[in-house]
């Protein structure tokens, strides 16, 4: 890193970071031309697909029907009057709903948790503490009740200049971050991770249990236990661990999800930002940690330990990258990174039981021109008996998609010693392979795609949907990427054949493309029932409630862009409805929602606000950079004393019943 007394924030938003510089170096056949194909193909199209020809029929404006705003859709899923999309300091929930706050960043996690002091932190408070932007959001019953059980949350990434006062000077427009000290960075580095807490519902409303026996903080010095394929490889072995199965903590947690046994899954998406330094000129990880981003330094963890300086410890970045469990129910026990999953900037891991009993985990790559993956278990899930599943993550099989212009896809197998994936081409065993997925898939010809976030199997449907948030990179269309410069994403629709989610092939669609479809040129492809208020930009998390519903959430759309913060939208799936998105939840300005979480019994949803107040100099409410001491908003405290604080908010509807 370059010595500096001061630097620039390194970002201003998830999407600035995530969207990522891209790092695919191949000329595999792009989603994008792909889609393009198709669609010169195919003509006038038939099915889900038709949205697209009526954007090419119907004028622009005929797409919107602001009046319809509180109509029932004929043949909708849903029902609920639709907020109205706009931009400022507050979050808004659809009328008859309540949206309350259920934990802050610094709240207790623990009886005897200190309270939270904004200008005093230290790293042993945090550490007891609600931790900082709160990504996906899970929730385990426990005593088979719906009104009690165990919320588990990822905490993705720290933003110093709205934590830490008295760290930020303004030049121009540009906001300005001092340097780390060692304080901080142990205080960001206990703000990641995730929690653990018992949750209970009483008189209508949901509240810690500050005394449960499971509750829990995982941070990035958490001991853990690297296992399956790759664990014990001389590419994960540092001085600190000769074995290559131990590792400490984990880091920028975005997604994940929960399995059908009851454990919290934790997925590593974009680790290439914690590491500094120069490889030595022999290593033989460079183009494997080129093809990552390795290193970044977006964050300066590697002045004070060893271990984010490759050119200290080479191997440590190998050991991030991977998809964590954590058995809830135990706080002693250790978290397992499952290296059969593979090593990539994962965004969820979200699973299915296949009607064999296997268990299938879908897997978003969270960069510009990267793949789209699932795992099917090889042993089969056991309902009555959760030991017998505990390690069911470490032997099965990793699939690559790749989609073609006639509407299929392909799942291809990322195993040793077929195809492509040998000694000749630098993979000596299935570690190689796991600890270099994007290679290998590579070499496979996967289809790249526009940024693959959270994808979601439909148990209801034998379907799954994979969002792709967006790519201001790409220069050429394909099919299942249907736009150049796609400042929007637009989500795909696969369909597993014979509807069951361990087959190898399939059909794909595009639900919609995303974006304001009163603007022509966009092409946003939202049925003609979506109001001005129900069309959004940039789908990102997604959860499919008990009913088959798909619900999304949003991270980019903002007042220079869309003209409205980030939100959580119902979208029709099925029938004349199909293609129709609705409005339900706002988040406050500079905000991404994130972990929408309904329970199973659907009369709550638990939805994660992050990083508010990161950004509000493009909404004329504010009009200047956003920072600790002058922040654009101080939601959810709005209180002078109080800064800006990520947190999980609890919906629920008024007098009781069903969300939406």
């Amino acid at each position: 890193m370059n010595d500096q007394s001061t630097r620039n924030v390194f970002r201003t938003s998830k999407l600035e970071e995530a969207d990522g510089p891209g790092l695919n170096p191949t000329a595999n056949r792009t989603m994008g031309e792909i889609i393009a194909a198709r669609f010169s193909r195919r003509g006038f199209l038939k099915g889900s697909m038709a949205a697209t020809a009526i954007s090419a029929t119907v004028s622009p404006m005929a797409i919107l029907a602001a009046d319809r705003a509180a109509a029932q859709v004929a043949g909708s899923a849903f029902n609920f009057p639709e907020v109205t999309a706009g931009v400022d300091a507050d979050h808004h929930v659809a009328e008859g709903y309540d949206a309350d706050v259920l934990l802050r960043w610094g709240d207790k996690i623990f009886a005897d948790a200190p309270d939270f002091d904004p200008a005093n932190q230290s790293a042993a408070a945090q550490e007891r503490q609600f931790g900082y932007n709160n990504d996906f959001v899970g929730f385990i019953p426990l005593d088979g009740a719906d009104d009690h059980g165990l919320l588990v949350v990822n905490h993705e990434y720290t933003n110093e200049h709205l934590m830490f006062p008295g760290i930020v000077t303004i030049e121009g427009d540009e906001i300005v971050v001092a340097d780390a000290t060692k304080e901080r960075v142990a205080i960001e580095m206990a703000a990641h991770g995730g929690t653990i807490v018992e949750i209970r519902k009483a008189d209508g409303k949901w509240q810690p249990v500050l005394d449960g026996a499971m509750n829990r903080r995982i941070t990035a010095t958490t001991e853990m236990e690297l296992t399956g394929p790759a664990a014990g490889s001389d590419r994960l072995k540092t001085n600190a661990d000769a074995t290559g199965t131990k590792v400490l903590g984990t880091i920028n947690n975005c997604a994940g999800g929960v399995t059908p046994w009851g454990t919290y899954i934790m997925a590593e998406e974009n680790f290439h930002g914690y590491f500094m330094g120069t490889l030595p000129e022999d290593s033989r990880e460079a183009a494997n940690y080129e093809r990552v981003g390795v290193p970044d330094e977006s964050y300066q963890w590697g002045r004070f330990h060893d271990r984010f300086d490759i050119s200290k410890v080479p191997n440590e970045p190998n050991r991030f990258g991977w998809v964590v469990e954590v058995d809830a129910m135990d706080p002693t026990s250790t978290p397992k990174k499952r290296t059969a999953l593979g090593r990539f900037k994962h965004e969820g891991a979200e699973s299915v039981v296949a009607p064999d009993g296997r268990v299938v985990f879908y897997l978003g790559d969270d960069e510009r021109f990267d793949y789209v993956y699932k795992f099917v278990t090889s042993g089969t899930y056991n309902p009555d008996d959760r030991a017998a599943n505990m390690d069911l993550l470490d032997d099965g099989t990793l699939y690559v998609a790749k989609f073609a212009e006639d509407g299929s896809v392909e799942w291809m197998p990322l195993t040793h010693g077929e195809g492509p994936l040998t000694a000749e081409n630098g993979f000596d065993s299935q570690a190689d392979v796991l600890i270099e997925t994007r290679r290998a898939a590579d070499l496979l010809e996967a289809t790249p795609m526009d940024r693959p976030e959270d994808i979601q199997p439909n148990p209801e449907t034998g379907r799954a949907y994979v969002m792709l948030t967006n790519n201001t990179r790409r220069e050429e269309a394909n099919a299942a990427n249907p736009r150049v410069d796609n400042a929007f994403g637009h989500i795909i629709e696969i369909a597993e054949e014979g509807g069951d989610f361990t087959a190898t092939s399939g059909t794909w669609e595009v639900l919609v493309q995303c974006g304001d479809p009163s603007v022509a040129e966009v092409g946003a492809t939202f049925s003609t029932e979506t109001t001005e208020n129900g069309w959004f930009g940039m789908p990102d998390n997604c959860a499919v409630d008990a009913q088959g519903r798909l619900w999304i959430s949003t991270d980019g759309n903002s007042p220079s862009g869309t003209g409205r913060t980030d939100g959580l939208w119902a979208m029709d799936i099925e029938g004349a409805a199909r293609g129709t998105s609705r409005l339900f939840y706002r988040v406050p300005v500079g905000a991404e929602m994130c972990g929408p979480c309904p329970t199973p019994d659907m009369t709550t949803f638990f939805v994660a606000v992050q990083h508010p107040a990161d950004g509000g100099d493009d909404w004329e409410g504010f009009g200047r950079p956003s920072y600790y001491e002058d922040l654009s908003t101080r939601w959810p405290d709005f209180d002078d004393a109080m800064p800006t604080r990520p947190s999980v908010v609890a919906i629920t509807k008024q007098g009781g019943g069903t969300i939406g």
